[in-house]
């Protein structure tokens, strides 16, 4: 029986997750990773069946990864003001921290994994966020709304940020380089648009 080398496995989740967030899943394939992670594809069908086992892996480790983020200091007792700016806050650190393991969700996002992908947010993270949700309902701060409105003004705004930071420029090809200010002044726009 071979051992479970963890050097060759974060390897090769390593490059897996850089291959897909930068060539996309149409370029993906176990020879060109083996390649990039410096073993043989044999190596790699040693710890995962196949492809799909291997993206299914890393997404699923990942999206753990990105929950546990997101969480950190997060109560959904919490007003609805204060616990959007540490969502955003725990957003924003781990996508600016984590760039190619958000790119490599958004390829994902994207594709025929999308529901492998989206059965990675625990369920303790769907509470704790329906949660927060409903309190802020019930105490009157913000009006109830389809789920994709709520996710459309609470958090595409933040993710717009973040992509322009990674773009190096914004609209119109101005240099754009994010930082906490830039951040909270959308914030406060958002939050305007959402309570009451």
């Amino acid at each position: 029986m071979r051992y479970r080398d963890e050097n060759k496995i974060q390897a090769i989740r390593e490059c897996a997750i850089e291959m897909v967030a930068k060539d996309g899943l149409e370029n993906f394939g176990i020879n060109r990773l083996a390649k990039a992670a410096g073993v043989s594809p044999a190596t790699i069908y040693i710890y995962y069946k196949d492809k799909e086992d291997l993206l299914t892996s890393i997404s699923i480790e990942e999206g753990i990864k990105m929950t546990q983020a997101t969480l950190k200091d997060f109560d959904p007792k919490m007003s609805f003001k204060e616990g959007l700016w540490v969502q955003w806050k725990n957003r924003a650190a781990f996508a600016l921290d984590n760039h190619l393991s958000a790119n490599f969700f958004e390829q994902l996002r994207n594709s025929t994994y999308k529901d492998k992908m989206m059965e990675t947010i625990t369920h303790e993270f769907r509470r704790a966020m329906g949660d927060y949700v409903h309190n802020a309902v019930t105490r009157g701060e913000i009006d109830e709304m389809p789920l994709e409105v709520y996710w459309s003004v609470a958090f595409a705004p933040l993710y717009s940020l973040i992509k322009f930071h990674n773009e190096g420029q914004s609209l119109g090809g101005r240099k754009f380089k994010f930082s906490e200010k830039i951040m909270k002044e959308t914030f406060d726009c958002v939050v305007k648009g959402l309570m009451k």
